[in-house]
């Protein structure tokens, strides 16, 4: 019986896919994972780089420490050391791997000792595994060393074996993404002989080493865990393998996981159990944090603490969120009913067993609400006090905040005295209970209780029978003093409730209210400067930062924007730069040159890194909240979806430009191609006629055939002088030389110019009395009217008149050539003036024997363009109207100021 082939999974594939694209880019990772020192991970990763050198390949030593080790010592033979960065710390010289120079020299393999490593303050990178990070980013494989103790999610358990913290730590993220780990092993008993025999550690030291953590029992512990995690690898790969390939399994139903995360050092604990817990479900895990209104009034400590452990969870290859609700469990239920988690992780609580029977437990309420969902609960290392949930309750500060509850208490007792003889003692006691409800309003939960209790005792002391001492006659006011507390209770809670509510939602609004006018004022920026400005101005108001903004110019980063007290410098730049390159944040604050004085993040768009921007405190005292950090990237984005939409646009408008330009290029050739190529084969007509038939042709034949070549050679010499003079418009190189000139002599000239085009009409020339000099440049101002007459000729019927007026308009002359041909539109009006311009009323339109004649001079829809150019170039102005009775009027201004 024959089945059809499984099909692999298409988003498996996909997966694959993009992994290993991905992986075609980046350095391939081998781990050489041990158990603990001196089990020959570093001889057995130089022998291997030696196996790979002798294959062939490029192999340096970026770090290697041999620990004196002879035999580890001789491996080094022949393998280029990378010379190490020198550093001075508290007066001792350390070495650290120069990550600058191994990417330089850029191989194909570098060997990295010690993958855990601190570096020296002042590195590039905190921890060598951000290093080696960078060197993978680059292309280059990496060969490493590292210790099972060593792994995050693996440190308190390891501490809890060895009674030691490791504080060195490797996030799981990096083991996971390794591309081959090679277990090396080493039975404990021969590691203990080689401890004795000073093979581990240098002699002195072995002793020590041996009491504080060789044990065999704690060795047997890490050699189990080091080759169970290894074993996690080889069955996740070989799963991995199946899925690819359809091979048939019991896949399990993926499971999810939610961790729960508050203010208390247990919250770390509770992360690295989740981590180990979603390892081998291979479950996606997140961590979340619940801003309840209370959230507020945590202190700075716990609010960094809680920021420090979700960036824990996400090196450890969770997410993280924060979310805000009323209570943990209402929001921690919600979201895990949304997004289908199927396990939760909470702490268990520490509290005493009677603040359990008036209040229950985290765990209980998440138990009870939970549904089908697990709730898995983690015990407190032994020994810890520290509670997992945080109380809720802190007292109010300022302490002024329970005397002013004291004085609405006063006042509550001021005014019953006053109406003590007219108002029943029990209905008093509303008096006091509006005080309670005051406190509670505007001082807070702590007052409001203050209150609510010495409300009670004053009640019963001055206004209850006996007065002036606490016992009472009549024990019905027992139910008086009972309910006059536990509504004060009630209401000062529910008071404080709304009141953490409504500041929470204002903090909110703020912020919201930022970002909306940040986006509106991106949007309505008018330019890349004013997209720059705009992010200067609002992050300064809103973080009291200075600003910097970092754009790309060719290969190099440029600040296109900076506000005074940034302070630019070569360390700056370089920061910059490598945010930029790497698309990480860098700088103060980060795991990147955190000495720097300066927070770097990367602009990043869909499109990739648009630019990078630097934010500096103002005083060296400051500290970035994790809300301030969060909404700075807020702000981040923001400014990035700006640059690239102001780049786009002008993107858009150089395609646009280039467009416009190839079509003036396609008109100018067209236009070309028929205005040479009609001259052109009129003196070819011409002179060839003189070349083959010179003898018989008469001599009033020759004159009129040489007449017609060299007029026509004039109009093609008009076209040329039109075409280079627009080219040194466009240019700029049109020099404009002004001199005291006689407008009657630049007129004259002009006409002068078109004594044949002129011919057969009537010129009208009309100048007012006494006109200055005009400084102009009188070639340029005589080709202007040449143009715009040559243009009026053309566009006129045969034998019209044309007038021409000049006359003084204050500190301007103003010239008029007027004409009596068809006009234009009114909308064409402006448009006279554009390249390549032609009206509706051409040349063509003239009588047949006039274009004979070539008494026309052919037109490309330059001529007006060009003196226009000329026109503006003199500080002038020109324009065109329709003239009364029909025809055009064209009007130029010159200033007669020097």
């Amino acid at each position: 019986m024959s089945t059809e082939p499984t099909r692999p999974n298409p988003d498996t594939l996909l997966a694959y896919a993009q992994a290993e694209e991905q992986q075609q880019t980046r350095g391939r990772l081998k781990i050489f994972l041990g158990y603990v020192a001196g089990v020959g991970k570093t001889y057995a990763m130089l022998g291997a780089a030696q196996q790979r050198r002798a294959e062939g390949v490029d192999v340096v030593v970026g770090y290697v420490e041999t620990h004196g080790r002879a035999e580890t010592e001789d491996l080094l033979a022949g393998l280029e050391l990378i010379h190490r960065q020198q550093f001075e710390y508290r007066g001792v010289a350390l070495s650290e791997m120069d990550i600058d120079a191994v990417l330089a020299r850029r191989p194909q393999l570098a060997l990295v000792d010690e993958f855990a490593h601190t570096n020296v303050p002042g590195s590039r990178h905190p921890k060598r595994y951000q290093d080696v990070e960078e060197l993978l980013a680059a292309g280059i494989d990496v060969y490493t060393t590292l210790n099972i103790q060593h792994l995050e999610s693996l440190n308190d358990v390891v501490a809890q074996i060895t009674g030691i913290t490791v504080r060195e730590t490797v996030p799981d993220r990096l083991l996971d993404a390794a591309n081959e780990i090679e277990l090396i092993d080493l039975p404990p008993a021969e590691l203990l002989q080689r401890l004795h025999e000073g093979k581990v550690y240098v002699p002195e030291q072995a002793a020590r080493a041996i009491e504080k953590f060789f044990r065999p029992g704690n060795l047997a512990a890490l050699r189990e865990m080091a080759m169970r995690r290894a074993a996690e690898r080889v069955d996740e790969q070989m799963r991995a393998y199946m899925q690819r390939r359809a091979i048939p399994g019991p896949w399990p139903a993926a499971d999810r996981l939610l961790v729960c995360v508050s203010p208390s050092p247990l919250s770390e604990r509770l992360v690295r159990a989740a981590r180990r817990l979603a390892d081998p479900l291979d479950a996606e895990w997140f961590a979340v944090y619940v801003e309840t209104p209370g959230h507020a009034r945590l202190p700075e400590a716990d609010r960094d603490r809680v920021a420090r452990t979700l960036r824990l969870a996400e090196e450890l290859g969770g997410k993280s969120l924060s979310l805000p609700g009323r209570t943990v469990m209402e929001a921690i239920i919600s979201y895990a009913q949304q997004h289908n988690i199927t396990k939760i992780i909470a702490g268990k609580p520490l509290r005493p067993l009677w603040q359990e029977l008036f209040r229950s437990s985290l765990v209980d309420q998440l138990i009870h609400h939970s549904g089908s969902i697990d709730v898995y609960v983690i015990s407190s290392a032994a020994g810890s006090t520290h509670p997992i949930i945080p109380q809720q309750f802190q007292p109010h500060r300022p302490w002024h905040r329970y005397l002013e509850s004291l004085g609405w208490v006063a006042a509550a007792t001021l005014l019953c005295e006053l109406l003590r003889s007219f108002i029943a003692p029990t209905n008093l006691a509303m008096i006091f209970l509006l005080a309670v409800v005051i406190a509670a309003l505007r001082l807070g939960r702590g007052p409001a209780i203050a209150a609510s209790i010495l409300s009670v005792l004053i009640f019963d002391f001055f206004f209850v029978p006996p007065r002036i001492t606490l016992a009472v006659l009549d024990y019905q006011y027992i139910i008086t003093f009972i309910g006059l507390l536990m509504v004060g209770l009630v209401i000062s809670t529910l008071a404080s409730l709304v009141r953490d509510q409504a500041e929470a939602a204002r903090r909110r609004e703020a912020q919201t209210v930022t970002l909306y006018e940040l986006s509106r004022d991106l949007a309505s920026a008018g330019g890349l400067e004013a997209i720059m400005q705009s992010v200067i101005t609002h992050i300064g108001e809103t973080f009291d930062r200075e600003v910097a903004v970092f754009l790309p110019e060719g290969d190099r980063l440029a600040a296109r924007a900076v506000s005074p007290g940034f302070g630019l410098d070569q360390d700056k730049y370089a920061v910059a730069t490598w945010a930029f390159q790497r698309g990480q944040p860098a700088g103060r604050g980060t795991d990147t040159l955190p000495a720097a004085d300066a927070r770097y993040l990367p602009l990043k768009t869909a499109r990739g890194v648009v630019g990078v921007l630097g934010l500096k405190l103002t005083s060296p005292a400051q500290q970035s909240t994790p809300e301030q950090r969060r909404l700075m990237e807020a702000f981040a984005s923001q400014t990035a979806l700006a640059i690239e939409r102001a780049q786009l646009a002008e993107t858009a408008r150089q395609a646009e430009l280039l467009q416009q330009t190839e079509k003036l290029q396609t008109a100018l050739l067209n236009s070309i191609s028929h205005d040479l190529r009609t001259p052109l084969a009129t003196i070819t007509g011409s002179l060839s006629s003189l070349l083959e038939d010179g003898a018989e042709v008469q001599p009033a034949a020759q004159q009129e055939l040489l007449k017609t070549a060299h007029e026509e050679a004039n109009r093609l010499n008009q076209l040329v002088g039109n075409l280079l003079d627009m080219s040194r418009l466009e240019a700029g190189a049109l020099k404009v030389s002004p001199q005291p000139s006689d407008i009657q002599d630049v007129i004259g000239a002009a006409l002068q110019r078109l004594d044949s085009a002129l011919a057969g009409r009537a010129v009208s020339v009309e100048l007012a009395p006494n006109l200055p000099l005009v400084p102009l440049d009188f070639v340029l101002i005589v080709q202007a009217l040449v143009n715009i007459l040559d243009n009026a000729v053309r566009y006129s019927p045969p034998g019209t008149p044309l007038d021409i007026q000049a006359q003084l308009t204050g500190d301007f002359l103003e010239i008029q050539i007027a004409d009596r041909g068809p006009g234009l539109p009114s909308d064409d009006l402006k448009r006279i003036f554009d390249k390549f311009y032609r009206g509706p009323h051409t040349s063509l339109d003239l009588p047949s024997d006039r274009r004979k004649r070539g008494d026309v001079p052919a037109g490309t829809g330059l001529g007006l363009s060009i003196s226009s150019g000329i026109v503006e170039a003199h500080g002038g102005r020109i324009w065109a109207e329709n003239r009364p009775g029909g025809g055009l009027v064209v009007k130029l201004v010159l200033t007669l100021a020097k």
